[in-house]
C-alpha cells in the first residue's frame, strides 16, 4: 500500500516542476519565480501576473541571447501599458514565450521583474506557468543551448484578489470556517443505516442470520460464466488469503452458484440480477453474463470493510436478498490520455475500478491537438510525430511543441507529454475491458481538435515528397496548404482544423477506423460504436480556404463556412454507416448554427444511429432537453455534475479547472436526468440561473436519454496518482446517478422540500463513503489514490470546534505546529486549545487529507 503523500508536495513539485530533475540540461543558475498579482484589474475577469528572474550564473542575459518558453493554461495576453524588460507572448495552444525587449540586461547577481496581463482570471496553482525552459542563442541568433529551469517557485495565492475571479465572482472563499458552517448540515449515522452497496440496488431485503464465506465453498458456474467465476475467485482470494475452487458442476452442498435465467427488475431484463445469501449458500442469477458479473460485484461490496483492510480466512455475511438492474444501460467514463499520457497499467487499474462500480462503457480519448496515442498500421508518423512533444522553432514545423509542462525533450522521465499504445497494448486493453463487461469506445475527433493528426500527416507528406511519391504523399493529407483562415480554438490553437473539402481527409478517417476495426477483431470483438468527436470548431475556420470556397460555390445550399462542419459530419456519416457503426459525438454533431450564430437542433440525423453527448448545461441551459425532445438518443455528461477535471472548490491548492464552475462528489450524486433544472442553480461564477422560458424535457422524450457519462479531461492531470485523485471519490457519486433507480427527491417540485430530501439522502451517502467505501479504496485492486476532504473548524474563545464533510472520518489535530498523524490527538468534541492548531481528516485505512491551519476564521 502506497502512503498518501502530502498534497502540498504533489501540487508544488509534481505539478509545477512536473518531475524536473537535475541533469545536464537543467540548471539552478537562473532562478525563476512567478506570482499572480491580482484578478481585480481594469479589465473585468482579467489578471495581472509577474515573473522574477534572478541571475545566479556567471554570464549576463542580454536583449538577444535568450528566450524563456513555458506552458500556461491558455489565456489571451494583453499589450502592456507600461514598458517592461521583456514581453510575454502567446505562440499556440498553451505554449508561450518570454523574449527580452531592446536594452534588456541582467548581469550576474542581479534580478528583474517582468509584469504581464491577460484575460480570464487565474485562481489555481494548476494554472501557473509550468515546464519552463530557457533557449540560449549565439551571436547570430541561432539556438545554442536548451536549459530547463530547475529553480522555480510559485508564490502563494493568499489574498482575496488572487482567489476570486474578479468582482463578478460570487463564490465564497474556502476557509476552515466556511467548511465548518457547510458541514453543520451533516451528521454521523450508525453503521446499520449505511448504504449496503454503491450504487444502490433497486431492492435489498435483510434477513436474520449470517453465512460464513470461506474456501470450503466452491464457486459453481453455468456454462458461459467461467470468466465471471474466475474473476470472483481472484477477488475472494485477495480478501481471504485462500484459494476458491471453481467448477462447472452443480454443487453437492453449499456453495456460490452463478447462473443465468429469466430476471427482470423494475421492468429491466438486461444486466439485471438477483443475489441471495442465506443458510443454503450464495446464489447469483443474472439475466445475462453481465447481470451475473454485477451480482458478484454486489457480493464483494457486502463484505465488511474491515476484511478489506485486514484479510480473514472466513467472513461472516448477513443474510440478504438483492434484486437489481440499472436505471440506464449506458454508464460511461471518458478519459483523455492525449493532453497528458497515462500508461497501459494505469488504464487497466481504471477498468478494474469501473467494473467494481458497475460502469459498462469507457470512452478512450486517444487523439487530440496535443497528442495521438494509438499505433495505426501504415501511418507510422501518427506515433513518431503525433505521440511526442518537444521543443521546436515554431508552430509551422511538423513537430508537436511542448504542452502542459511536458518540457523540451520527448520521453523525458517524469513527464507526460510523450507516449502511445502499441497495437498489442490496445488489444490487451480491449480484452481486459470486455472480460469486465466494459465496452471501449474509440474516438477520432474531427474536424477540430486535430492538430496532432495534421502535424503527423504533414510530416508524412514531406517525407514522401522527398522520395518523389507525390500521389502517395497526398493520400492522407489533412489540410488545404493555401488556407489563410484566422481563428482561435477554445484551447487557443490557430491550426487545429482539417480541410473538409479534401477527399484525403475522409480517406484518412476511413483508414484509421478500418485499422481500429481490425484491432477489435484481433481481440475477438466487433467494433459497432465509434465516437466522431465534432466539438469546438472555432469561428473563422475555412473562411480563407480556396478549396472550401470552391466547395461552397459548388454547393450553394451550404451558404456559409460555419455550416461546413455539418456538411463534414453528414459526408463522414454516410461512410461510417456503410461500416455498420453507431456514431456517437459531442453535441455539435446534432446541431446547426442559426444566422445569429446560435445552436439549434438539426433534424437531419435523427433516426440514423447518431448519439450526441450533452455537456453544455450552463451556457445553453436546456440543450439536452431540446435534443432529446427532437428525437435524438442522448448521453448526458453535464459539466456542472460530471466533469471530474473541474476542481472541487476554489481553494488555490485544490487542482483542476473551473470554467464550468466547481464539481464535488455531492454534485455527482445529486442529478435529476429528466429535469436538470432541479439540481443546477448557479452559473460558474455563483450567479443564480434563470430557467424561465426554457424547454423542459417532454415525458415521451425520457426514453431518449440512454445514459450518463463522466468526463476526465487531462490538461492538469499528471500521472497515475493524480488521475485517481481526480476520479475518487467522485466516481461513486456518479454511479449512484447512473445506476440507482429514480430518487424520490427527483420529482419534488418545491425547491425547499426537494433540498431537504436531497440533504437527507446525501447525509446517508456521505456517511457510507466515510465509513465503508473510501477506506476500501486504499486496498482495492492494489490500492488507489483518492481525495479526503479537509476538516472544517473554528476557534471559539479558545475552544476548537471541528467537523468533516464525510461523517465517520476521524479528525486529528496538533497544537505544537507539527503535522497531524494517525497518532495525534483525536477530536471527539469541542476542546480547549492554544498555540497553532493543525488539523486533518483520516480514514480507517490511515490515509489523510491536506492539513488545515486554524487561526481565527482562516485556514
Amino acid at each position: 500500500m502506497r502512503n498518501f503523500f502530502c498534497l502540498t508536495a504533489l501540487f508544488t513539485v509534481l505539478l509545477l516542476l512536473n518531475g524536473c530533475k537535475s541533469s545536464e540540461n537543467t540548471t539552478k543558475d537562473i532562478a525563476v519565480s512567478w506570482e499572480l498579482v491580482s484578478n481585480f484589474t481594469e479589465v473585468e475577469g482579467g489578471f495581472e501576473a509577474r515573473f522574477i528572474l534572478n541571475n545566479h550564473s556567471g554570464s549576463a542575459l542580454t536583449d538577444k541571447n535568450w528566450a524563456l518558453f513555458f506552458n500556461m493554461s491558455p489565456r489571451p495576453i494583453s499589450t502592456s501599458k507600461t514598458p517592461q524588460p521583456a514581453t510575454v507572448q502567446h505562440i499556440n495552444g498553451d505554449w508561450y514565450k518570454m523574449t527580452p525587449n531592446a536594452g534588456f540586461a541582467l548581469a550576474p547577481g542581479d534580478s528583474t521583474e517582468i509584469r504581464y496581463s491577460g484575460t480570464e482570471a487565474i485562481i489555481k496553482v494548476t494554472d501557473a506557468p509550468l515546464g519552463l525552459y530557457f533557449v540560449f542563442y549565439d551571436k547570430d541568433g541561432k539556438e545554442e543551448n536548451i536549459v530547463q529551469v530547475a529553480n522555480y517557485t510559485v508564490l502563494p495565492f493568499s489574498k482575496k484578489e488572487q482567489q476570486l475571479r474578479g468582482k463578478g465572482d460570487l463564490m465564497p472563499l474556502q476557509t476552515a470556517a466556511k467548511r465548518y458552517q457547510d458541514n453543520l448540515a451533516l451528521s454521523l449515522v450508525d453503521a446499520s443505516q449505511l448504504q449496503k452497496i454503491i450504487p444502490s440496488p433497486v431492492k435489498i431485503t435483510s434477513g436474520a442470520g449470517t453465512f460464513n464465506l470461506d474456501n470450503k465453498l466452491s464457486i459453481y458456474y453455468q456454462t458461459g460464466l467461467e470468466n465471471e467465476a474466475k474473476l470472483l475467485s481472484q477477488k475472494l482470494k485477495t480478501l481471504t488469503g485462500t484459494d476458491f475452487t471453481i467448477a462447472a458442476t452443480a454443487p453437492a452442498g453449499k456453495g456460490i452458484v452463478l447462473k443465468t435465467g429469466p430476471v427482470s427488475v423494475n421492468g429491466i431484463a438486461k444486466e439485471a440480477y438477483k443475489l441471495s445469501i442465506d443458510g443454503n449458500g450464495i446464489s447469483i442469477t443474472g439475466s445475462d453474463a453481465a447481470g451475473v458479473f454485477y451480482g458478484t460485484q454486489s457480493l464483494l461490496a457486502l463484505i465488511p470493510t474491515t476484511t478489506y483492510l485486514k484479510p480473514a480466512a472466513s467472513v461472516a455475511l448477513n443474510y440478504v436478498q438483492v434484486e437489481d438492474a440499472p436505471r440506464f444501460h449506458f454508464r460511461s467514463l471518458h478519459v483523455d490520455v492525449s493532453r497528458n499520457f497515462q500508461t497501459k497499467e494505469t488504464i487497466l487499474r481504471l477498468l478494474d475500478l469501473l467494473a467494481t462500480y458497475k460502469v459498462n462503457h469507457f470512452l478512450f480519448y486517444t487523439t487530440e491537438d496535443e497528442g495521438w496515442r494509438l499505433e495505426i498500421d501504415g501511418l507510422p508518423e501518427l506515433t513518431k510525430v503525433g505521440a511526442q512533444r518537444e521543443h521546436t522553432t515554431g508552430k509551422e514545423t511538423s513537430v508537436l511543441h511542448p504542452s502542459y509542462g511536458s518540457g523540451p525533450k520527448a520521453y523525458e522521465e517524469g513527464k507526460y507529454g510523450s507516449g502511445f499504445y502499441t497495437k498489442a497494448d490496445f488489444i490487451e486493453i480491449l480484452k481486459y475491458a470486455n472480460e469486465r463487461h466494459i465496452k471501449v469506445i474509440p474516438e477520432l475527433n474531427f474536424p477540430g481538435h486535430a492538430r496532432a493528426a495534421i502535424k503527423a500527416m504533414e510530416a508524412r507528406y514531406e517525407r514522401l515528397m522527398k522520395e518523389g511519391k507525390e500521389a502517395e504523399a497526398n493520400e492522407y493529407r489533412l489540410i488545404d496548404p493555401a488556407d489563410k483562415s484566422v481563428y482561435l480554438s477554445a484551447q487557443a490553437y490557430t491550426d487545429n482544423v482539417v480541410s473538409v473539402a479534401k477527399e484525403s481527409t475522409y480517406h484518412f478517417y476511413e483508414k484509421v477506423v478500418d485499422e481500429i476495426t481490425k484491432m477489435y477483431a484481433e481481440a475477438g470483438l466487433k467494433l459497432d460504436v465509434f465516437h466522431a468527436g465534432g466539438d469546438e470548431v472555432a469561428e473563422g475556420a475555412w473562411t480563407k480556404s480556396p478549396l472550401a470556397a470552391q466547395l461552397l460555390k459548388e454547393n450553394p445550399a451550404i451558404k456559409d463556412p460555419k455550416n461546413l462542419q455539418t456538411y463534414f459530419f453528414g459526408k463522414l456519416l454516410k461512410r461510417l454507416e456503410k461500416r455498420n457503426l453507431e456514431i456517437h459525438g459531442w453535441e455539435e454533431v446534432a446541431l446547426n448554427k442559426s444566422a445569429e450564430g446560435k445552436y439549434v437542433a438539426n433534424p437531419a440525423f435523427v433516426g440514423r444511429k447518431v448519439v450526441p453527448y450533452i455537456w453544455n448545461n450552463i451556457y445553453d441551459l436546456d440543450l439536452g432537453n431540446r435534443l432529446a425532445n427532437a428525437g435524438y438518443p442522448v448521453v448526458l455528461c453535464n459539466v456542472t455534475n460530471f466533469y471530474f477535471d473541474l476542481a472541487y472548490n476554489n481553494d488555490p491548492m485544490e487542482p483542476g479547472l473551473y470554467w464550468g464552475g466547481f464539481v464535488d462528489t455531492r454534485a455527482n450524486w445529486a442529478f435529476a436526468p429528466f429535469d436538470m433544472f432541479k439540481t443546477t442553480y448557479k452559473t460558474s461564477m455563483g450567479k443564480p440561473l434563470d430557467f424561465s422560458g426554457l424547454e423542459k424535457m417532454k415525458p415521451e422524450a425520457r426514453k431518449n436519454v440512454i445514459g450518463l457519462e463522466a468526463q476526465l479531461w487531462s490538461e492538469t492531470v499528471k500521472g497515475r496518482d493524480m488521475i485517481e485523485y481526480y476520479i475518487l471519490p467522485k466516481l461513486l457519486g456518479f454511479v449512484e446517478s447512473a445506476w440507482a433507480a429514480e430518487r424520490p427527491w427527483e420529482t419534488i417540485e418545491n425547491r425547499d422540500a426537494r433540498e431537504k430530501a436531497i440533504q437527507s439522502g446525501w447525509n446517508i451517502f456521505a456517511n457510507t463513503l466515510a465509513q465503508k467505501d473510501i477506506p476500501r479504496l486504499a486496498v482495492l485492486n492494489g490500492g488507489y489514490n483518492y481525495r479526503l476532504p479537509m476538516p472544517g473548524a473554528i476557534l471559539d474563545n479558545g475552544t476548537l470546534k471541528a467537523n468533516v464533510e464525510y461523517p465517520g472520518l476521524a479528525i486529528r489535530y496538533t497544537t505544537d505546529g507539527s503535522e497531524p498523524t494517525a497518532q495525534s490527538a483525536l477530536y471527539t468534541a469541542p476542546v480547549a486549545v492554544s498555540g497553532t492548531v493543525k488539523i486533518k481528516s483520516f480514514d480507517a485505512a490511515g490515509r489523510s487529507s491536506r492539513t488545515a491551519v486554524v487561526n481565527g476564521n482562516a485556514d
